[in-house]
Order: C-alpha cells, then structure tokens, then sequence
C-alpha cells in the first residue's frame, strides 16, 4: 500500500533534487522516498543496542538473505548496498534500512567499521594476462591488476579499506571451472594477497530445503590478527530431508496453472530438444522430492519447476513457496508484483544454509579473539612471508610513516 503526502520545498533544493533524479534517470518522488527512508534507517541504526556479538557489511544484498543469515547468529548489520530498487523496496519492507546505491560509486572511508564482509558478489568474466607483458605495458600486475574492471573488484577494494576479521562471499558453482578455472584462480590469488587465510567448498542447498541449488561459499580469516586459520565447514543440517510437499501451500489461485498454449508449447519445446540429444525442457516437481534450482528467469514460464495437478495442466510455484523453498520465513513481507518476486527470490539464497555458515564464522571468531585476548601465538606456515618477521615487534604509526621493526632479540 502506498501513502500520498504533499510538502514544500524552496527552489534551490529542488533544483538540486532534480538535477540529481535526472542524473539517476529517477523521478522526484522516488528521490524523496528514497531519502525519507534513509532517514528513518539512520535514525534506527543510531538506536540500536550496540551489545551485539558482531557487526557486518551486506554487500550486493538483494533482498536480505545474507542479512537473515546473519541476524540470527546476534550479529549487527551495519551497513547495505544493493542497486537493484525493486530489491531496494523489498529489503527496506523488511529491515527498515535502504540499501545504499552503485558499489562502484562508494567511498570506502563512508562504510562503517565492522567485523565481518557478506557478499554475493555478481561474477563477471575477467582473465589473466601475461605478469611479463604486463610489466613490459608498465602495468600493475598481481590484485591491483587482476580484478581491475569487475564487480568482485569492488569488494577486494572495501576489503582491503576497511580490514574486516572475516568474509563470506556467494557465487555460482561454476564459478570455480569459469574460463578453464582461471578466474576462480584469480579470485583466489587476490584474497590472499590482501592477507586472508581463504577456505571454500561447493554446498547443495537440498540438506536445508527442497531444491537443488549448490552454490560455492568462500570464506577468510584476516591472517595479520589470527594468522593461519584451519576452517572446517562442519555443517548441521536437519536430520530429515526436506520434502517439497513441506512447503506447497493449500489452496493456490487458478491463475498460477499453465494455460493450454504455454503448456502444449512446453511440451513441443521439450520434445524438440530430446530428440536433439539435448536435456533441455520443462521439470515436473513431485511432492516427495526436490526440485531443480530456483532461478531469476522462472517470472518466464516457470518451466524448470512446475507442479502437477490432478485432471489439470501443471501450476508454477506461488512467490510465497519461491519464498519457502529458499528458505524464507512466512514473517518475510513480498512488497512487489509477482514477476520482480520471481527474480528476486530466483538470485536469492537458502537462507538456512547461509545460517548454517554464518554460526560456524562467528563461532570461530569468537575462537579466534579468544586466543588474542589470552596472548596465544599466531599460527603460521613454514616458509611463509611470517618467517621474515619472527623475531621483530611491529609498531604501526600513521600511514604516512609506514611500519617501524624493532628487534626483540
């Protein structure tokens, strides 16, 4: 439900607010929305309760996964970023906190400090060129060169700015095998050139929800606090496999069942396709089992997950059990239409899942500050750069002056 209100503004406002809708191809009054609800987010956050265990960034948030998944360990977001403003709407609907804008556009000094980095960063292919040819082009090479260009770039930059103690970063599992592996290398390689002892494992959301859904979870410890770090993803998924009967709702509205054109086109599509050799084609998802991988494109056709019914054509899912079936609370509120639920919920994650991750993060980190706080010794691999300063007391000043080394024996 929308509300209408009328307020005044003098004119030299007013051209500032539509020179900037115009900048953002955004209307007057979305501007002001916009604004309003940042207001009222900042006025929340400074009354929050500061007795959290930990605080954390959400970064390329959609609309909230990440942030559920964190919530629940009693941790504190602090700061959001999403560009999207249909998500917008919807992480606002059910934080109150309006992400900010275009990742690329942030001042790393405006993010608030924190103890943990959240993203599901969006993958864009990049590749490696040559170090030498590189170097002969004057070029940067190694994580200043590397990542330049991308998206995951953007999180290497705030990651390197603001030195959180952990990240969780999402993607795709085919990210690890994308362009030959190389850009997963690349990944890899820049992360720990920023200092992180870096763990990461392909997990299928089937053990928390009725899907099929494996996404890869790259997780790091920051090595200049905890040095090397052994992190073990010893999940705790429910005993019994979810089902999806589990979460169908009852009564469905008639207009979610295939007409009779769609259905009978599904079925030459598929057929066309078998014939072809190919695996292409609609999926019929039966109650006692799981279904394929919820995408963004299911507002399409719903065709990779259709539901039958007796003495009638298929349905496509609801949003509500898109909704279920990552994961999502009934509590969580579906603000837009129909089809921008289907492609959010499509990009989304399973929220138990990353719950399940986010325990393991926290808990390790209490671990870990545990240790500093009782004066345990880092632990660091032989021949690692550490060996080079055993023996030496690091006192950090200024940036400007660099790192002093003062000799303990």
């Amino acid at each position: 439900m929308v509300k209408q209100i009328h307020c005044r503004i003098n004119d030299l406002l007013f051209c500032e607010l539509q020179e900037y809708a115009n900048e953002h191809s955004l209307s007057i009054s979305e501007c002001v929305n916009s604004a309003v609800a940042r207001m009222v987010g900042k006025n929340k956050a400074e009354r929050s309760p500061e007795q959290h265990a930990y605080s954390f960034i959400d970064l390329f948030a959609g609309i909230g996964g990440m942030r559920l998944a964190f919530d629940s360990t009693g941790s504190h977001c602090v700061y959001t970023n999403e560009w999207n403003k249909f998500c917008q709407q919807t992480y606002f609907t059910n934080f109150g906190d309006l992400p900010d804008g275009d990742i690329t556009k942030v001042d790393v000094s405006n993010i608030p400090d924190h103890d943990i980095l959240v993203a599901g960063f969006p993958c864009q292919p990049f590749s490696i060129a040559g170090v030498s040819k590189k170097r002969s082009l004057g070029r940067a090479t190694g994580f200043g060169d590397k990542t330049q260009g991308t998206l995951f770039f953007d999180v290497c930059r705030i990651i390197k700015g603001k030195r959180p103690k952990a990240f969780m970063l999402e993607n795709v599992k085919n990210l690890q095998s994308h362009d030959k592996g190389r850009t997963f290398r690349v990944i890899m390689e820049s992360l720990e050139e920023l200092g992180y002892a870096v763990s990461w494992k392909v997990i299928d959301g089937q053990l928390y929800v009725p899907q099929h859904r494996e996404r890869i979870l790259i997780v790091g410890f920051d090595k200049a606090r905890y040095g090397d770090v052994d992190f073990d993803f010893a999940l705790r998924p429910p005993k019994e496999k979810p089902l999806l009967g589990s979460i169908l709702e009852k009564r469905v509205d008639p207009k979610y069942t295939l007409t009779d054109g769609l259905w009978t086109y599904l079925q030459g599509y598929a057929e066309k396709h078998r014939n072809a050799g190919n695996g292409f084609g609609f999926g019929l998802a039966q109650r006692d089992g799981v279904t394929r991988t919820l995408s963004a494109r299911y507002y399409k056709d719903g065709s990779e997950i259709l539901i039958p019914q007796r003495g009638r054509n298929p349905r496509r899912l609801t949003p509500r059990e898109c909704a279920r079936l990552q994961g999502f609370p009934d509590s969580f509120l579906i603000p837009v239409s129909n089809t921008q639920a289907y492609k959010q919920f499509g990009n989304s994650v399973v929220v138990p899942l990353m719950a399940d991750v986010a325990r393991l993060i926290v808990e390790k980190l209490r671990e870990l500050d545990a240790g500093v706080a009782a004066g345990k010794p880092r632990r660091t691999r032989p021949g690692s750069m550490q060996d080079l300063f055993d023996g030496f007391e690091v006192q950090a000043g200024a940036p400007e002056q660099g790192i002093s080394l003062g000799a303990t024996r």
